[in-house]
This record gives C-alpha cells, sequence and structure tokens, in this order.
C-alpha cells in the first residue's frame, strides 16, 4: 500500500536518514521503532508531505506523492496524527471531529453564508457523523466539552477521531502511546485494532516497546538513519542487531 524507495533526507551536512526502502501492506499495523534520533519522526514527515525528501521517491497506492501539498493528502485516503495533540483549543470536542470532515463536505462559502438549504443539510450530517467517531473512540459524553479542558489522554482519542473522520484508507501515529498511563495504553491498543479491523492501514512511531509488540503484525527498525531491520514482533525481538542499538553491544 505504501512504499518507500531511497528515502534519504539532508539537512545542512547532516544526514537524517539514508537511503531507507521498505513497504507497508495493506490492512496491517506496522510499527516504525528505534532509539532517539534514529530519524522516525523524519520519516514521517516526509511521507506525509511536512519535509521535501533529499532524495527517494514515496508511492501511495501505486502513485508517487512525493512533493503532494501536505492539504491533499487526506483527500487521497491518507492522516496523521502528531506526537504533540494538535487540536483547536477554542472550539468543542464535537467541532474539533466536524472540521475532520472537511475534505468531504460540498457546500461553499455562499451556501453556508445564507443558509441553502442543502448547506443546512449537509451540516446536519456531518455532526451526526461527528458523532459516531466520537463514540467509536469513546467519548461522546465529552462532545460539548472545550477541547483545551480535555485531560491528555482524552485529547489523543479526540485527535484519532478527528483524524478517522476523513475515512482514511491509512492513518499514521507518532507517539501515540506518549503521556498515557498505563490504562489508557491498554484502551489505545484495543482502538488501534478497532481501527484495524474497519480496514485501515495503521503505522505508528512508538517507543512503547510492550503495546509494539502487542498490535503490530510487522515491525520496522531504524537506527542512526538507516533501516536496520524488518520482520515479524518475533524476529525483531530475537535479532540481535536491534538489541545492540537499544541495550549496547557489549557481549
Amino acid at each position: 500500500m505504501l512504499e518507500l524507495k531511497g528515502i534519504t533526507q539532508i539537512f545542512g551536512g547532516v544526514t537524517a536518514l539514508d537511503d531507507v526502502s521498505f513497504s507497508i501492506h495493506a490492512n496491517q499495523v506496522t510499527g516504525v521503532i528505534g532509539p532517539n534520533g534514529a530519524g522516525k519522526t523524519t520519516l514521517f514527515n516526509i511521507v506525509t508531505g511536512i519535509y521535501q525528501q533529499t532524495s527517494g521517491q514515496v508511492i501511495f497506492e501505486g502513485k508517487d506523492i512525493s512533493g503532494i501539498p501536505v492539504e491533499r493528502l487526506a483527500a487521497k485516503g491518507m492522516v496523521r496524527t502528531f506526537q504533540n495533540i494538535e487540536l483547536f483549543g477554542q472550539m468543542t470536542v464535537l467541532e474539533n471531529v466536524m472540521v475532520g470532515l472537511h475534505s468531504r463536505s460540498k457546500s461553499g462559502l455562499f451556501a453556508c453564508s445564507f443558509k441553502a438549504p442543502w448547506a443546512i443539510k449537509e451540516e446536519r450530517r456531518i455532526r451526526e457523523e461527528a458523532h459516531e467517531w466520537l463514540r467509536f473512540v469513546g467519548i461522546e459524553q465529552l462532545a460539548e466539552v472545550q477541547a483545551a479542558n480535555l485531560p491528555f489522554g482524552k485529547g489523543r482519542m479526540l485527535e484519532i477521531a478527528r483524524a478517522m473522520a476523513c475515512r482514511p484508507r491509512m492513518i499514521l501515529m507518532d507517539e501515540p502511546a506518549a503521556g498515557l498511563n498505563s490504562q489508557e495504553t491498554v484502551g489505545l491498543a484495543e482502538l488501534i485494532r478497532k481501527i484495524r479491523d474497519l480496514g485501515v492501514t495503521v503505522v505508528l512511531v512508538e517507543h512503547d516497546m510492550e503495546l509494539v509488540m502487542d498490535i503490530c503484525d510487522r515491525i520496522v527498525v531504524l537506527n542512526l538513519g538507516r533501516k536496520l531491520a524488518e520482520g515479524t514482533p518475533r524476529e525483531i525481538q530475537d535479532n540481535h542487531e536491534v538489541i545492540a542499538a537499544y541495550l549496547g553491544d557489549d557481549e
């Protein structure tokens, strides 16, 4: 579904990624792991159009999406969440999810300003669908709460709900368990499985190894900007190069 070919990213004289290539298969959960500074978030930023890679290609569903503006990727079926939660704090929880539905709305500024009947009908549909996504992530009871007042864990669920409202075929999550307690992490694992069961491909960068080993079908390991290993959770757990990268290579 997603293929990275020879991705290289150089910032000034620093090589953040060096000839990274691997594939993501549809309807799977794939983890991208590695020590701090391995290039994981840089890779996500390239895939989602925030950075333009120095060289290489990003192929999504058979088409090269390198250089495509960020705002067009959601319409193509790819969305992401961020390590630092990005919400519209002055909007309600429900309104935040409604924003996520804008890419599939048809009413223009004129129709909305003059409250055309079709625009009112569409807004009602968007509001109902936003409620459905809040139910999906388990926070519908917070629909009218201002987003800035949410506890951190609920904010994470809201960000995922907003992303899912775009009806993506692939969602990339950058450290979704960061800042969550153990109970919230268990809930996150269940939610990721539900997303996969909807037929959405999930790719996540994550430092919580227990979560990664529990939910991922495949894992890609980066170290110092290069791909170190790729395989099933069991294969990664038994890989001596991966163990050395995390724990040191002292025999």
